[in-house]
């Protein structure tokens, strides 16, 4: 976790810190629902490298935001799932797909000449 003064000032840039690439903010997006083991995530992450998943993962869990629980199993399963500290990005993720609807909504109303 970065410590106080490694944070800037403003807490609308912290969180672009934390989350602000497409691929933490896609991973989320996907722990919202239920963890996730590694490869399903490659999976279902469309165009994202083996490479850059485990980066954001790493970084996700040394913000605190994701937990990695690994079992002892053969072979070893780990999931990763939303962290107390992630949860409470939930509104975040929520605001940002209702704008994602209503701009789809009113893109398309406007490429068909209806009034939104």
């Amino acid at each position: 976790m970065l410590t106080k003064e490694e944070l800037p000032e403003c807490p609308v840039a912290t969180t672009v810190q934390l989350i602000g690439s497409k691929w933490k903010l896609l991973i989320i997006r996907n722990l919202r629902e239920r963890p996730w083991r590694f490869n399903e995530l490659k999976k279902d992450l469309d165009g994202i490298s083996q490479k850059v998943l485990t980066d954001s993962l790493r970084a996700l869990e040394e913000d605190g935001i994701i937990t990695r629980t690994v079992y002892a199993e053969v072979p070893p399963r780990v999931e990763y799932a939303l962290s107390e500290l992630g949860e409470a990005m939930r509104p975040i993720l929520d605001s940002m797909a209702e704008f994602g609807y209503t701009y789809k909504s009113a893109t398309k109303a406007a490429a068909t000449g209806e009034k939104h």
